[in-house]
């Protein structure tokens, strides 16, 4: 994905967030698989009311990708990309679990730091895959956890596209309440993904 396409998608989210003033919402960082700009486009005009997105997240162009210091790119992600933010949105398409940022940017998104505090974890399935099965991301699979009941007992949560703005509103507020409420569940343990996977 070029900065020029993410700067679009930037753009897309201020204006939806312009159209609604409202102090309790919560700062979010979308994370998305390059393929699936258009369906992030909607979803940012149709629900960006509803949070205060932050979408541009790593990619080949980032000089410190390339670093073997694991650390210290964690640290880079959670300052240049995550920021303030509180709560990590993944946006399910049907290759988002190949993509090795998307892995870098919950890895981040799950480590505390002396810079800022875990974030929520939500994962949202994007209308071209809905009803179907798809796999998730690694370790955002790792932190959806349901028992025999198909009760939620992990630390994220995984919905099918929100079918009205208050659900969403709903589903980002307990993914920020989970960063103290659940924060004993989290699961980063996984080693950090190298590369890309190749999806068809």
């Amino acid at each position: 994905m070029s900065h020029w396409q993410q700067e679009r998608l930037q753009d897309v989210a201020l204006k939806a967030a312009a159209r609604k003033w409202d102090n309790t919402r919560h700062k979010v960082f979308v994370s998305y698989h390059a393929a699936d700009t258009d369906e992030v486009k909607q979803f940012l005009d149709d629900f960006g009311t509803e949070f205060i997105a932050k979408t541009v997240g790593v990619t080949d162009e980032d000089d410190f990708i390339d670093s073997e210091d694991t650390g210290y790119i964690m640290d880079k992600i959670r300052t240049k990309y995550l920021g303030d933010s509180s709560v990590t949105l993944i946006l399910v398409g049907s290759c988002t679990w190949a993509r090795r940022y998307v892995d870098w940017e919950v890895y981040s998104s799950l480590r505390s730091s002396k810079h800022s505090k875990v974030n929520g974890l939500l994962a949202v399935q994007l209308p071209s895959v809905s009803g179907k099965s798809v796999g998730l991301q690694a370790r955002v699979n790792d932190n959806i956890v349901r028992d025999a009941d198909g009760k939620d007992i992990g630390y994220a949560r995984y919905h099918t596209y929100p079918s009205s703005k208050a659900s969403l509103r709903s589903w980002i507020e307990d993914a920020y309440r989970a960063r103290t409420a659940r924060a004993s569940l989290i699961n980063n343990t996984r080693a950090r993904r190298l590369r890309s996977a190749t999806c068809s």
